[in-house]
């Protein structure tokens, strides 16, 4: 954007939907750090003039590293300046790197800028680092690497209501898509974004032990802390805060209930709550 401004062009993000990956190797399973929708909101946020969305394919794979970078890069999108990561590979098998990027801006008289690794404390920045990281739960370190509060969305669907018995209602989200990478099973400090507000709020990820549902898939149950109205059917938005804890199981429910409140003033402590 600042070499745009600076020669009067205009900044253009060229991305690829589906995932590279899934469609050269569909064996594999992904774990995206963004969905398309997502990835759309961030980049608008940041104020670029246009993005271009490739649908990858089977055909479009099988492009050579000339190929793609005479008929798309240069003919199509008219590249003046490009800048890409000092590790970005393209073209058929990955065979074009840098250096062959090199030899084809002084063929087609394109500049180049190269981005260097991104790093944090002398850690190299990665989206392997920041899968790890969530996985693990730690979703401060994910959310440093990332430049924001990582987070997804979901649909509020039907559960059995023991929050709510339990004295803490809980929204049972479903992701809105299966590829997005969901954090590591654990209690988080979480906001929660509906379609006209924010709540803070604590999010439970796991097969909840105490309560017997170790033979369920692995549920998402939010309390928010400033909602309490019928939900069922809303698109929300997660972000995580921080860990809490890891979800365990406890005697009876009332020890259950007792970490409950523990776990919620803990929350709100973290997030600048109020606690009542």
């Amino acid at each position: 954007m600042e070499i745009a401004k600076k020669e009067g062009g205009q900044s253009v993000l060229l991305t690829f939907h589906p995932h590279p990956r899934s469609v050269v190797n569909e064996s594999n399973s992904l774990s995206l750090l963004n969905t398309l929708e997502e990835k759309l909101e961030l980049l608008e946020e940041v104020g670029l003039d246009h993005v271009i969305v490739m649908p990858f394919t089977k055909s479009f794979s099988r492009m050579s590293a000339l190929e793609y970078v005479r008929d798309l890069l240069v003919n199509t999108i008219k590249v003046h300046c490009l800048v890409v990561g000092y590790d970005h590979h393209f073209g058929r098998n990955r065979e074009g790197d840098i250096k062959v990027l090199k030899e084809y801006a002084e063929l087609f008289d394109f500049r180049l800028e190269e981005i260097p690794a991104q790093t944090i404390d002398e850690v190299k920045i990665s989206s392997t680092k920041i899968r790890t990281a969530l996985r693990q739960g730690d979703v401060e370190k994910a959310s440093e690497y990332l430049g924001y509060a990582y987070y997804f969305s979901g649909t509020v669907v039907h559960g059995d209501a023991l929050g709510r018995t339990l004295g803490f209602p809980t929204a049972n989200i479903l992701p809105d898509d299966e590829e997005k990478l969901i954090p590591g099973q654990a209690v988080y400090a979480v906001q929660v974004e509906g379609p006209d507000w924010r709540s803070a709020g604590m999010t439970n990820i796991g097969l909840r032990p105490t309560i017997g549902g170790l033979n369920e898939s692995p549920r998402i149950e939010v309390n928010m802390f400033d909602r309490n109205e019928d939900l069922y059917g809303k698109v929300l938005k997660v972000h995580f805060i921080q860990k809490l804890r890891e979800e365990m199981k406890f005697p009876s429910t009332k020890e259950l209930t007792e970490q409950l409140g523990k776990d919620r003033d803990e929350a709100k402590a973290i997030l600048g709550h109020s606690i009542n």
